[in-house]
């Protein structure tokens, strides 16, 4: 049954403008019988150090792909952070989130050979700890929203999980989440403008919350209105060749029969997948230059999930007066920050259907990306 809290998402109003994701009005308070889940890659750091970067990126999409899939595709709050993610269900949802967490976490260690750390918080277990989940949603375009998330619930809901509670067991050796539509067929996306900077900023314990506002929206301000840093994803779309370079993720995110088959299926299906985009070719209600341009419209290169995180290509002018500003609010006790710098952005992406304009694609750093600036965080913390 739907009804009060399980329609609570889409009464949300939808905001274009991301310079005003710091307006405490757009955010609602999360209903109290509402459930946070979190994931990430157990030392994702090191699996970025051996070059794993797809695998990482593939991991943490798969956690969207599979609870969007259990929930039969009904929209709910959710945020991908590179090397996990984070989102929140309500009570008639829990069950089936739950499933397919355990089932998630169960392929990313079978399929590929990382693990996934998985936890459910109740928000009564956040709101007792003096902390809250407000979320917002942002609307990159008119095809799509995703979720924001402010209050600091969910970094305590992450590091409730970094302790070891409220933890999710791995299904049983050959569980199989549906991760249907998980794909990476893109290849990376180099630098037009010089640097692709991987942003992440969080509060410093005890800040000033109208501080870290304040510093909040300077950053987006001067990206937002500088014509030396912009979204990662070129005009014309992200390349496209054949063979794709996902493939292998991809064969291994399918079910059912051998590993072979479906390398097998997955070469014949994007090839002629290649051949309509490459050629334009229509098919039915599918037209290949309308989907590229919603894959770039659909983009979702920047966030705010108790810290604001972006992917931008910009100048290394730029990213050197971002980094100014981050140093003297760090150096005030305002943020704590990290950047990686790279030469290029890559693109995972969550295509339920061809036919909608709602698919998501997710860019993260093609060099290290988001683990790598959070990694740079951790020591200039220490």
């Amino acid at each position: 049954m739907v009804g009060g809290s399980e329609i609570f998402y889409g009464s949300i109003p939808v905001f274009r403008g991301f310079a005003r994701l710091m307006d405490p009005a757009l955010y609602a308070r999360l209903p109290d019988d509402w459930t946070v889940g979190v994931a990430d890659i157990v030392e994702s750091t090191r699996a970025i150090a051996a070059q794993r970067y797809k695998a990482v990126n593939m991991a943490g999409a798969a956690v969207v792909a599979s609870v969007t899939n259990a929930l039969d595709g009904r929209e709910f709050p959710f945020v991908f952070g590179g090397d996990g993610a984070s989102f929140a269900v309500s009570p008639a949802d829990l069950d089936k989130a739950r499933e397919a967490l355990a089932a998630t976490a169960r392929w990313v260690q079978d399929d590929l050979d990382l693990v996934l750390r998985v936890a459910l918080v109740p928000m009564t277990a956040i709101r007792a700890a003096r902390v809250d989940v407000r979320v917002a949603r942002f609307g990159p375009s008119a095809n799509l929203s995703y979720a924001m998330f402010s209050g600091g619930g969910l970094a305590y809901a992450d590091a409730a999980m970094k302790r070891g509670e409220f933890a999710v067991d791995p299904a049983p050796p050959g569980t199989q989440p549906d991760l249907s539509g998980l794909s990476c067929r893109f290849e990376v996306m180099p630098s037009v403008r010089g640097v692709i900077l991987s942003v992440l900023v969080l509060p410093a314990k005890n800040a000033d919350p109208a501080a870290f506002r304040k510093v909040i929206e300077d950053i987006v301000v001067r990206v937002e209105k500088s014509p030396e840093a912009g979204r990662p994803v070129p005009a014309s779309g992200p390349p496209l060749r054949w063979p794709p370079q996902g493939i292998e993720y991809e064969a291994r995110a399918r079910r059912g029969g051998s590993l072979a088959l479906r390398r097998a299926a997955v070469l014949a299906f994007t090839l002629w997948a290649y051949t309509l985009m490459r050629f334009n070719i229509p098919v039915g209600k599918f037209v290949p230059k309308d989907y590229v341009r919603q894959v770039v419209e659909n983009s979702d290169f920047r966030k705010f999930d108790d810290g604001l995180r972006m992917i931008l290509d910009c100048t290394p002018e730029l990213a050197a007066e971002l980094e100014q500003r981050l140093v003297a609010a760090a150096a005030q006790g305002v943020v704590r920050y990290g950047l990686h710098e790279q030469d290029a952005a890559m693109m995972t992406c969550f295509t339920p259907s061809v036919m909608r304009a709602d698919h998501v694609h997710f860019i993260d750093g093609a060099r290290g990306g988001y683990a790598s600036a959070a990694a740079v965080l951790k020591t200039r913390a220490a």
